[in-house]
Parts: structure tokens; C-alpha cells; sequence
């Protein structure tokens, strides 16, 4: 018989080609120094290394482009394929058909300045874990407005008084300086992290059974626990998106306090907010750094789940994706060696197209429900699908078709 090996499904709502999505992880807020390491990929470590705190403490030097090249990824690619403290974070968006890059220390953050060919609008989604330095006026407003014009930014705290630098301010200062004190909006997304520091090791999840990060592409997650982290309090007067999704052990999972991980829309973009960095940490980074692998074997898997889960969201054009899940919830695509089938509700003609990692079309067929197709593809090879209607993209995801058993 054929055995099927599903992966991931993602849930957007345009018909984008995935090798467009990129995804920007910063390293100018030094999130290397001292035992943070919470970049991708680095091929220096220590090399003149400046201890002054304003510049930033750097112990390791990431590039752009993380190497070896992310060409070479693929669905068994281990996660310290890269040499960097959320590598396998950078890995696994690759794996999506992302392409990743870093902000070095060097560069700046800048939204529509056509001399940065970092510039903010070239991508999609932006990663900034345990700032140590305080955004400038400009970037502040350059990270708003990125957001409010259709971009996603992940925001990552860690606790109180971890100054990694040393130079008097930490990653809970520094983010609620962002949002309370900018040239744009105060309080823009309805967030602010709370000074303390705490360990946590929780299952109280917010009852949203079609809530895109707790059930989202990479499954549901029922567990998180923080190491030396903090929580949020969430003002809906501010924005009335604003969600909670995990909750602290003994807070109210439907309440404003005690949130460990929250998300919200602002404008026509996206922002998720973490409380601490230890669930990104893949124990893979600089090998001067104490790190742990918060990623897989802390939580069982769980904070793979929660990050790449909210990973797809901030990637994804919807703001609506409640609706958007539900609507994808009710396909089933099916690859079998030779075939693929497509339940689904009602009669309905629907285009199917498969592309290799690289974006290039490798079939195009147009399909009806209930009706097994034939189709002609390499046997375990990673593939990208997209299930279209009316020129709506229904449903996304990869598979690898198996080899007969």
C-alpha cells in the first residue's frame, strides 16, 4: 500500500508564490551579547569584540545571508544547519518555502527608504528577540509603520533586569518604550510587558478551538514553560484585537492579565508578542554561550508548534483568519505515490498546483471533489501545493509523496 506523509498546512488568503515570503530576523538590539545568541546563523564568534555597551557588546557577528545556503534545506535538514540560537527557527521557515535573512549589527531599520535594500518593506515578517538596545525614534516609527501597512512583527521579551549589554536598559524596558513612547501612536497594540521574572510550566491555554496560533498549521499546542521570563497585561482600550492565548498556571484564561503570549492585528498587519526567549532557544548558537534547546525538548515540542504556528500567521496577507481556517478546515488534499484526491463540501471545480521549493511549477491540474487524479511526480521530494478557487487560494501546505510500502 501507499503510505502519505503530511507535513505542514498553511492558511492564507492570496495566491502568492511562498519563495516570496521573507522573513527578517534583527541583530542590530545586540541579541548576542552576553549569553544571548538569538540570531539565525554566525560564522564569526568574538572577534573584535567591543565591550562597550552602547555599541552593543556583539559576541557574534551574523551576516545577511545565513550559509550554507538555504538552497540546501530540506525536510530532514537538522536544525543546527546554522550556527545561531534560533537556527532551527530559520530552518524550519525555509522548510515553509521562506526565505530568511538577518539584519547585522551594521544595518539599519528603515521602512520605505529605497537606498536600504534592507528595508523594511522587502519583507514580509520581522523577528526581533531580546532587543538590548532602545529602538531610535526613527525605527520605532519604521517598525509601526511596517505593521500598519500589512507587515507582521514578532516581538520577544525576556525578564526583568536582563540587561545583556550593560548598558541600563533590558528587553521589557525597551519594548514598552517602543509602544508608549513613539512618533506614531501610543500604545499602538494594545500590549505592555510586565517587570518581573518568573519560571512557568503551563498548560492554561485560551479556549479558541480554530485559534490560528494554539491550532494552527504545526498543530495545537498545550504546553508552555518559560525559564526566567515575563508576562503581559493586555489594554483592549488600546486595541481591541489584542488576544491572550497562554496563560500563566492560576490566571484566568480568558482574562488581561498573566498573558505569556499574545497577538493582535493593527492597520493591515500583524504583531505576536512572547514574554520570554527561552522557547525559541535551540541550544545550537555560539559555542562560548550557555544555551538550551527550549525548541524541541522543552514542552514536548510544543514551543516549535506555538513559534512556527505564529510564524504562518504573521506570514499570511488575512487579517481574518479565523474565517480563513475555517474555510481551509474543510479540505482534505491527499497524495498518495501515483494520486490525489480532494474531500471537501458541495461540487466544486478547484485548480491544484504543486511547486518544488524554489517556486517552479511542477504540475497544474484542474480537479473535482471526490475524484482521484492521477499525477506524475519524483517520490519523496518536498513539494508545495495550493488549492485554488475563483482565483482564492482555499489551502496551502507541503507533502512528500511516499514511496510504496
Amino acid at each position: 500500500m501507499n503510505k502519505y506523509i503530511f507535513l505542514v498546512f498553511l492558511y492564507v488568503n492570496t495566491v502568492n508564490s511562498f519563495a516570496q515570503i521573507k522573513i527578517l530576523f534583527d541583530a542590530t538590539k545586540a541579541e548576542t551579547a552576553n549569553n544571548a545568541d538569538w540570531i539565525i546563523d554566525a560564522d564569526q564568534h568574538n572577534l573584535g569584540y567591543d565591550p562597550n555597551p552602547y555599541i552593543g557588546g556583539r559576541e557574534s557577528y551574523a551576516q545577511r545571508f545565513p550559509t550554507p545556503d538555504q538552497s540546501g534545506i530540506t525536510a530532514s535538514t537538522s536544525q543546527d544547519y546554522w550556527e545561531g540560537g534560533i537556527s532551527a527557527w530559520g530552518v524550519d521557515a525555509v522548510r515553509l518555502g521562506y526565505i530568511v535573512e538577518t539584519l547585522p549589527y551594521t544595518a539599519q531599520i528603515t521602512y520605505a527608504n529605497v537606498n536600504n535594500n534592507q528595508d523594511l518593506s522587502n519583507y514580509d515578517v520581522f523577528v526581533v528577540c531580546e532587543p538590548n538596545i532602545l529602538f531610535t525614534a526613527d525605527e520605532k516609527a519604521a517598525m509601526i509603520n511596517f505593521v500598519q501597512n500589512g507587515g507582521g512583527l514578532f516581538m520577544i521579551s525576556d525578564h526583568d533586569n536582563s540587561d545583556r549589554n550593560g548598558d541600563g536598559v533590558d528587553s521589557v524596558e525597551i519594548w514598552n518604550e517602543f509602544m508608549q513612547d513613539n512618533p506614531v501612536q501610543i500604545d499602538p497594540f494594545g500590549i505592555s510587558f510586565d517587570y518581573d521574572s518568573f519560571n512557568a510550566d503551563t498548560s492554561n491555554m485560551a479556549n479558541l478551538p480554530a485559534d490560528p496560533l494554539l491550532h494552527g498549521s504545526y498543530g495545537d499546542v498545550t504546553n508552555v514553560e518559560f525559564y526566567s521570563g515575563t508576562s503581559m497585561t493586555l489594554n483592549i482600550n488600546s486595541n481591541s484585537s489584542i488576544k491572550g492565548v497562554v496563560y500563566n498556571s492560576g490566571s484566568s484564561n480568558t482574562g488581561n492579565t498573566g498573558v505569556l503570549c499574545a497577538y493582535a492585528t493593527y492597520g493591515n498587519g500583524k504583531i505576536v508578542a512572547l514574554g520570554d526567549s527561552s522557547p525559541v532557544d535551540d541550544g545550537t548558537g555560539d559555542p562560548h554561550d550557555r544555551l538550551y534547546d527550549g525548541w524541541i525538548e522543552d514542552a514536548d515540542g510544543n514551543h516549535e508548534r506555538l513559534i512556527m504556528n505564529a510564524t504562518v500567521w504573521l506570514a499570511s496577507h488575512d487579517s481574518n483568519v479565523v474565517n480563513q481556517s475555517e474555510i481551509a478546515s474543510k479540505y482534505q488534499v491527499n497524495f498518495s505515490l501515483n494520486q490525489v484526491n480532494i474531500q471537501g463540501e458541495g461540487i466544486e471545480s478547484l485548480k491544484l498546483i504543486v511547486s518544488n521549493l524554489l517556486g517552479q511549477e511542477m504540475l497544474v491540474k484542474n480537479l473535482r471533489l471526490g475524484k482521484f487524479e492521477e499525477i506524475h511526480l519524483q517520490a519523496d521530494n518536498l513539494y508545495i501545493y495550493q488549492l485554488i478557487k475563483d482565483d482564492v487560494l482555499l489551502k496551502t501546505g507541503k507533502f512528500v509523496l511516499g514511496s510504496a510500502r
